[in-house]
């Protein structure tokens, strides 16, 4: 099957399923007791919709068909945010959060960037009672958005977690499609678990195509605690959306290369 479809989407999601996995979202990790304990086995599914919000829908909806909850983290920009779409995800049962950006709109001037991140947690707060949110890695900007905590506390404002900052990632493994491929941390500038990888990597614990990913979770070589992170953009089964996404990931990637080199 052609990896990052829809189609092998819900195969992965069934995959961890009859294996014992449970499909959450990141704040039942933050509010479940527990998960904390280190017994069963779940995946965090987190979705950045970076942008084509109507992907994340469809992602939504096949999720909801086998009875899993899951993440969905909308920008403030029209390319992601989309009312009509967040109505709806929440409306199949999802969490959504506010994936923040402030301190690269604002050129880094914290104080204005706090401001602005009040506004647009006041304005997702409409949709859902948003308690969870997560840093856009904005790879072109200088600005990483985790700076503007080293002057404001998020959790001020009844934020319970931020999956970078409030996550035992010496118990949870992190697993993104960045890069278009599962082990995109090699080209990624900001998503990724930099104090960990080595040693993720040095137990096996990396792949490529979603397909070495089912059947690691079929070997039982897949990890029992898991954040997955997705970004529904890449996933279609539109020729077209599919082969448009392929090429534009792939110069990207490039690009990304370059850069962290420099």
């Amino acid at each position: 099957m052609r990896d990052f479809t829809l189609d092998i989407y819900r195969e992965l999601l069934e995959t961890l399923q009859e294996n014992g996995y449970r499909l959450i979202p990141f704040e039942e990790y933050k509010t479940s007791p527990d998960l904390s304990s280190g017994e069963g086995k779940y995946v965090i599914l987190r979705h950045d919709v970076d942008k084509k919000p109507w992907n994340s829908l469809m992602a939504a909806q096949i999720e909801k068909s086998l009875d899993a909850k899951a993440t969905y983290y909308f920008r403030v920009g029209k390319e992601s945010n989309v009312p009509e779409v967040i109505k709806a995800i929440v409306g199949l049962g999802h969490e959504i959060g506010y994936h923040y950006e402030d301190m690269a709109l604002c050129g880094g001037d914290a104080d204005k960037a706090w401001s602005h991140f009040q506004t647009w947690l006041d304005y997702f707060r409409q949709y859902y009672a948003v308690e969870t949110i997560c840093m856009h890695g904005s790879p072109t900007s200088k600005w990483d958005a985790k700076d503007l905590w080293k002057k404001y506390d998020y959790k001020s404002l009844d934020i319970i977690g931020e999956p970078y900052l409030d996550t035992d990632f010496s118990d949870v493994f992190y697993l993104t499609d960045t890069g278009r491929c599962w082990d995109g941390y090699k080209v990624s500038v900001r998503d990724k678990i930099p104090q960990y990888q080595d040693e993720w990597t040095k137990k096996g614990l990396s792949w490529h195509t979603t397909n070495e990913l089912i059947r690691a979770i079929e070997d039982g070589a897949f990890p029992k605690h898991v954040m997955m992170t997705t970004h529904p953009q890449r996933w279609t089964n539109n020729d077209k959306e599919w082969y448009l996404e392929l090429v534009t990931q792939n110069a990207k990637n490039i690009i990304k290369r370059l850069w962290i080199r420099n």
